[in-house]
């Protein structure tokens, strides 16, 4: 069973870590993931276990933790509980803490009396980071200008107590609960050794410095939150439902399947649904990430979570708020956290074993000069104290699961749903890409363009047969069929269920059935091979629907389908970004295929094929690549389920695709355009540029500053820039996704 804790005022990184590794390791868990920026830890309780026992256990990891959090559990048949919080009275952050312990509960409480006291608490901190200031200056009076040593150091240690309280006192309570590599502990150790030492301005300037940076940082974490939250506001509050002619506003989950619902102008579509009545345009930006106006009319279908932009609409409901679409972007973007890149894990492992050796080197630094080499204790003592507040991976830990949140949101607002950060570095590799034909570089809106018909056979009685046969098809060629005979006969019904008594669809052949006595087979070249019928078609590159009956050829229905606008530049592109090799994959024919190949201009094609087929020759795509990067399949249909769950990087098409289809793929496309794919090839290759810079900046720098403090050439100031300082930079970078070009 699944269940979601919501951690009002979760702003530690390397807490958030902690919790997420011992839920993890819990006995009665499969599964957990714990997403930093929405603050949300899902867990999958196994079955057979006490569900209510097991949320106990999860509260009080959270609790030991990370005290001091709202805590709210959500889950099917599970009484929310959100007034629940810990008693104690601050959090004890480690040492990747985003933000000051004292403010943790900045943004995740949405109430009024919690914004009330996270504003006074930023305020109270930058209160007494000002009277500490002031008291360093004056201090510096007492020392140079009235040269009473006692008083300035006096107010030296008032200045530093008054800047560090918070950090002090959280340092104590995690002491207690045996917890010795937070940043807390390390910054408390390392200022309090300068005092001992003697460096009084020096202790009371890095902690001044270091409060100002928490709270530098914690502006940047909380302005990233707010972004990336911006790009997920597309779920409706209300919805304006039609009762007995009275429009009553309710929430979208009360909502059912076949109720009527309005939806005004300006107002967001809160279901997905039929129009039923009025016609408008509509802003599908926050869902498609297409900035063009869409026009739907009555009888088409309009997706939850855009905006009607021209007139008054009502719909009929067809499906419920927990399976629309914007439940599903939103459900898919929120637990992509927990496919985490290579990257992201690689950080994870490193940060569990850089602090405590680093923090070995650093007592060892203070020590063993004095003892091996009789060098001064104070000297080394104090590089010791700098090499200890470099220690902390905090940059890391925060910015780069920060950086590939916010290309999974950017990905999203572009109209791409990637279902985890591992897939979004696996789209970085992507060297050959793979595509399906009908509904992915064709429009599969199919229209009856030509009819060859045997000798004796008229085009009403080819029809009549063809309606019949593909009356019970949901297939788009069956569809344009039906239609057409439709028109022929001038009858909305064309077959009698009754008189329907044998009934077959052959996977990639067609349909076999008896209906009056007569056996009628409608499909392609293969069904008549199977069943032995001479047929005969044009060599055009058409789709070929054969008709026989009683054994009879009757005669073959050709099909046209339009190649989307765009596919030959979007081909280019995949070309210029560094895609080597396009590959075309149908069940149509070999003719075609190759005008299909040639106007985009594919590198190669492969026509009739069966499902089957596909796969084994996706898999001899794969193996001929040769690990030189990842193969990439974009489908639509239900039959590329397999094909799209066996390549590198599956990728469906959200619009028209099947739900096989897009429950199988590991990216989605909102829109049935592979115009997406250069999109999201350059989001998935910057996400990555900047998680390295990230790396390379916040490693640089400590490794510099590191060297430095061996041989006393850095400072306790600059030891506090390499921590505090280079992760607002990191955090700062990790935004630059958010606000790309990657058009």
């Amino acid at each position: 069973m699944k269940v979601e804790f919501v951690l009002g005022g979760l702003n530690c990184a390397h807490c958030a870590g902690i919790i997420e590794e011992k839920v993890k390791k819990m006995e009665g868990v499969d599964s957990a993931s714990l997403n930093f920026v929405n603050k949300k830890l899902i867990a999958n309780i196994k079955e057979n276990e006490n569900v209510t026992e097991q949320i106990g256990y999860i509260r009080n990891i959270i609790d030991t933790t990370e005290p001091g959090l709202k805590i709210e559990v959500l889950g099917q048949g599970i009484e929310n509980n959100s007034d629940r919080e810990s008693k104690s009275e601050s959090c004890s952050c480690s040492s990747s803490c985003s933000s000051s312990c004292s403010s943790c509960s900045t943004e995740a409480d949405k109430s009024n009396s919690s914004i009330f006291r996270v504003e006074n608490e930023e305020k109270l901190k930058i209160i007494s980071i000002a009277v500490a200031i002031i008291l360093s200056l004056s201090a510096y009076v007492f020392k140079s200008v009235l040269e009473n040593e006692i008083v300035a150091n006096a107010l030296f240690v008032v200045a530093y107590l008054v800047a560090g309280y918070e950090v002090l006192g959280d340092a104590i309570r995690n002491i207690f609960k045996g917890k010795l590599m937070d940043e807390n502990f390390l910054m408390s150790v390392a200022t309090i050794g300068a005092l001992i030492i003697g460096e009084y301005p020096e202790a009371v300037g890095v902690m001044v410095f270091y409060s100002i940076g928490e709270l530098l940082e914690s502006q940047a974490v909380s302005k990233s939150r707010k972004d990336i939250e911006s790009l997920m506001n597309i779920k409706p509050d209300v919805a304006n439902l039609l009762v007995d002619g009275e429009i009553v506003q309710v929430s979208p989950e009360s909502v059912n399947i076949g109720d009527i619902i309005v939806v005004r102008v300006g107002e967001k579509v809160p279901l997905d649904g039929k129009v039923i009545k009025g016609n408008s345009m509509f802003d599908t930006s926050a869902i498609t990430g297409e900035s063009v106006l869409k026009s739907i009319k009555i009888g088409e279908r309009v997706l939850s979570g855009v905006i009607n932009k021209k007139s008054v609409v009502t719909v009929e409901v067809e499906k419920l708020m927990k399976d629309s679409t914007v439940s599903r972007i939103l459900d898919m973007v929120e637990n992509a956290t927990s496919k985490k890149s290579k990257t992201e894990n690689f950080i994870s492992v490193f940060a569990k074993y850089y602090t405590p050796i680093v923090v070995s080197l650093a007592l060892l630094l203070a020590i063993a000069p004095t003892l091996i080499l009789g060098e001064p204790f104070s000297k080394w003592a104090y590089r010791g104290l700098v090499f200890l507040v470099v220690s902390c991976p905090c940059a890391l830990v925060l910015s780069i699961p920060l950086t590939y949140f916010s290309g999974i949101g950017i990905s999203s607002k572009n109209g791409i749903l990637v279902k985890g950060s591992n897939y979004l570095e696996a789209l970085r590799k992507v060297n050959t890409v793979v595509l399906d034909k009908t509904g992915t570089i064709t429009k599969g809106t199919f229209e009856v363009s030509n009819v060859v018909l045997s000798d004796g056979v008229t085009e009403r009685e080819i029809f009549e047969y063809a309606g019949i046969a593909e009356s019970r098809s949901t297939h788009p060629i069956a569809i344009s069929i039906v239609k057409y005979a439709s028109g022929i006969l001038e009858i909305d019904e064309i077959v009698d269920e009754k008189n329907m008594t044998e009934y077959e669809e052959i996977s990639s052949h067609g349909v076999k059935m008896v209906y009056e006595g007569k056996k009628i087979l409608v499909g392609n070249y293969r069904l008549m091979q199977k069943f032995g019928i001479s047929y005969s078609e044009s060599e055009n590159s058409s789709t070929k629907v054969h008709v026989a009956v009683d054994g009879l050829y009757l005669g073959c229905i050709e099909i046209s389908d339009e190649i989307k606008a765009g596919i030959a530049e979007t081909i280019d592109k995949l070309k210029n970004i560094g895609i080597e090799r396009v590959v075309m994959l149908t069940g149509d024919t070999g003719l075609v295929a190759k005008e299909v190949s040639d106007i985009a201009g594919l590198d190669e094609y492969h026509a009739n094929l069966l499902p089957v087929d596909k796969v084994n020759l996706l898999e001899q795509i794969i193996e001929s690549n040769g690990g030189k990067g990842n193969v990439a399949f974009i489908g639509d249909g239900i039959n590329d389920a397999p094909v799209i769950a066996r390549s590198d990087v599956g990728i469906s098409m959200g619009g028209m695709g099947s739900d096989a289809a897009i429950e199988a793929s590991d990216v989605v496309f909102m829109t049935d355009e592979i115009s997406k794919m250069p999109i999201a090839i350059r989001i998935a290759k910057f996400t990555s540029k900047i998680s390295w810079q990230n790396i390379f900046l916040a490693m640089g720098i400590k490794i510099i500053v590191l060297i430095l403090s061996v041989f006393g050439l850095a400072n306790m100031w600059l030891a506090i820039f390499a921590d505090v300082g280079v992760a607002v930079l990191a955090v700062l970078n990790s935004l630059r996704v958010l606000n790309g070009d990657y058009r």
